[in-house]
Order: C-alpha cells, then sequence, then structure tokens
C-alpha cells in the first residue's frame, strides 16, 4: 500500500510550532478539490467545510499541522550553534541526526554532535545526553559566518525522508500529528463522495498543539460547532519495553483508538462505537483518567463546551525521526468518522 500523495507531500514539508505556513498551504489546496470551502486564520490554521443535506448538527473533526522540531538559541564564537527544542525531544535520538534549518535565506542542512565516545568520561557514557551538551553544525569557518547563514529563532527539523515500509507501514518524522491531518481531510473527502452528512462537517488543520493548544482554541472558538473529534497519535504496544496495564492493548494494524476519558464526551464515544461495529472497522479502546494530551482538551473547554472524541492512531517511536503508523489504520480511521458523521442525525442531544 504506498503512501497517499498528501500525507506524503505533508511528511515532507516542514513545519514546527508556530512556523506551520508551508503544510498548510498543502493541506488546503488539496482540500479544494471535495470542500465547498476553505480557508485559514491568523494563528496559521486551515478548515474545510463539506455542507451538510438536512440542517443537521456541525461536527469538526480535529488533527494539528504542526511538528515537534529546534531551534537555535546561540551562535558561537567558533560557528557551532547550541539549541533548544520546539517542543518535546528525548535528546538521545537527535545524536547524529542531519537537520534543515529553515532562514531568510532558504535552507540550511547542519548535523547535531557530541563530543566523540572514546572522549566521554566513563559516568557520562552512562547518562543520558541533555541538548546542553549538544551543538549543530553547519560547516560555517566562525561565528561571524554562521551568522550570515542562520538567525538566533530560525527553526529546524529533521532532515529525513518519509519510508514507505514493509507490511504497509510508513516511517518518518512528523508523523505526529500530519497522520491526523491527513484523517481529517480524508473523512471529510468521504463524507463529500458519499452524498454528504445530515450536518455540515468541517475538517480542520490546527496549529500549535505540541506547544500551545493555539490553533484548537482559536478554531473552536471561531468555528463554534457542536461536537468535535480530535486526530492524534497514541503508542502502539508492539514493541519492546511497552507494558500493559496502564495502557490498553493496541499494536500497529489493530485499527483506530477510541477513547474514553473524564474530558471526553460519553456519547460521542458510544456513537463512534457503535459506527465502528455497524461498519465492521477493526478498533481498539484506550482509557484515560484526566487529560488527553490533545487538543480535545483545549476543545472540550471552548465557549459553553465543545462534546469531544478522540480517534487515536498507533505509533512506534513517537517523538522521534522514525514514528511508524499502519497505513491500514489510517485508512480505518478516516471511514470510521466519516460513518459516525453520516450517521450524526438532526436533533441529537449531547446535554447530559
Amino acid at each position: 500500500m504506498p503512501i497517499p500523495e498528501l500525507l506524503a507531500k505533508l511528511l515532507t514539508t516542514p513545519g514546527p510550532s508556530g512556523h506551520e505556513t508551508a503544510p498548510a498551504q498543502v493541506w488546503r489546496e488539496y482540500c479544494l478539490s471535495f470542500a465547498q470551502e476553505v480557508g485559514g486564520d491568523r494563528v496559521g490554521s486551515s478548515y474545510a467545510r463539506v455542507p451538510g443535506t438536512a440542517g443537521g448538527l456541525t461536527l469538526a473533526i480535529v488533527g494539528h499541522i504542526d511538528e515537534i522540531g529546534l531551534h537555535v538559541s546561540h551562535i558561537e564564537d567558533d560557528g557551532y550553534l547550541r539549541f533548544g527544542q520546539v517542543g518535546g525531544w528525548d535528546a538521545g535520538v537527535l545524536i547524529g541526526q542531519r537537520v534543515k534549518l529553515k532562514t531568510r535565506n532558504g535552507d540550511v542542512v547542519g548535523l547535531i554532535g557530541r563530543k566523540p565516545i572514546h572522549l566521554l568520561k566513563d559516568e557520562d557514557r552512562k547518562k543520558i545526553p541533555e541538548l546542553k551538551d549538544l551543538h549543530i553544525d553547519i560547516g560555517a569557518k566562525d561565528g561571524e559566518e554562521a551568522a550570515e547563514l542562520v538567525r538566533i529563532g530560525d527553526v529546524a527539523v529533521i532532515d529525513a525522508d518519509p519510508l514507505d515500509f514493509r507490511h504497509g507501514r510508513v516511517v518518518s518524522r512528523s508523523l505526529d500529528n500530519r497522520v491526523g491531518c491527513y484523517v481529517a481531510a480524508e473523512a471529510a473527502r468521504l463524507v463529500a463522495q458519499d452524498g454528504r452528512a445530515p450536518g455540515d462537517v468541517v475538517a480542520m488543520a490546527v496549529t500549535q498543539e505540541e506547544t500551545t493548544f493555539a490553533g484548537s482554541r482559536t478554531s473552536a472558538f471561531a468555528h463554534d460547532p457542536d461536537l468535535a473529534i480530535v486526530v492524534d497519535l497514541t503508542f502502539a504496544t508492539d514493541q519492546p519495553g511497552v507494558e500493559l496495564g496502564q495502557i490498553t492493548k493496541h499494536p500497529l494494524d489493530s485499527g483506530p483508538v477510541i477513547a474514553r476519558g473524564t474530558s471526553l464526551h460519553p456519547l460521542v464515544f458510544e456513537r463512534l462505537y457503535e459506527a465502528a461495529e455497524a461498519e465492521g472497522i477493526p478498533f481498539t479502546l484506550e482509557s484515560l483518567g484526566k487529560g488527553t494530551g490533545t487538543d480535545a482538551d483545549a476543545i472540550h473547554l471552548t465557549r459553553a463546551g465543545i462534546p469531544s472524541g478522540l480517534v487515536s492512531l498507533p505509533c512506534r517511536y513517537m517523538h522521534s525521526p522514525v514514528e511508524m503508523v499502519s497505513l491500514a489504520d489510517i485508512d480505518a480511521a478516516a471511514r470510521l468518522i466519516a460513518a459516525f458523521a453520516r450517521r450524526l442525525e438532526p436533533g441529537t442531544s449531547f446535554e447530559r
């Protein structure tokens, strides 16, 4: 199963939190092919509306378009760059990575390095490295040349192309959460293709989830949907070291994960569950005792409260350059949400 064209374009277009303009443009251009209304806002979020046929409830399907990245915090006299994180990184996975810095004069390639293992003290070899122990080398001869190439605050992403992996898997940076944006668009496209839903379906690609939840807050306020389904990634349980118990079992290829939790509306969950069963779509469940760590945490508190659900995709190696998801799970998630939208009858009440 090849990587869908939209997803491939999103994965190869850099856009850390606060710098999502390029992937947002890719997403909007695709949505013009099926949506009646496509637009954006001053926070950088995007939307694509498929109008309803019967005056039903407006459903928002929300993925976040930003990815984790790095930012230049200091230029040393010898030309090396010190950096901080945009979002959350395990510093250990950064050592030896190539990065692509976005500058006002175009892309600059750099390398993340630290002292060779031969020069580390025995106790330091056993420690998890910290960002302050790492640097970016852009090949500059000194700080003056480096400052001509980059500025403080320039952002970077890992420079690695997606892999069309065995058994219908895709490996890439930024699957968290370009996958969610792809599913939102694909679910809305399926609704449009199948004769639309009773109410409006508004796919959203929102910004800054990894840092502030700004895009989901402002988009939910602006569009004021009757309910929302957030699409994000969760932890696949079929990799070494993951223990079941606090985490529910959901390996790759087991379908989307439907969440339950205190911030998620129970009737939205039940309707998702019923749609999956009715359509024969494989799925698993997860239980979240408090917050979800996703845009649902912001959306359900917007205005007077927006009933929210969460559909996630199992992912191995989260927040790394080699995140891995199943293309079959992605397809199943889009079909599930489209089925949910089509079954959402006018007059359905979410009061409780």
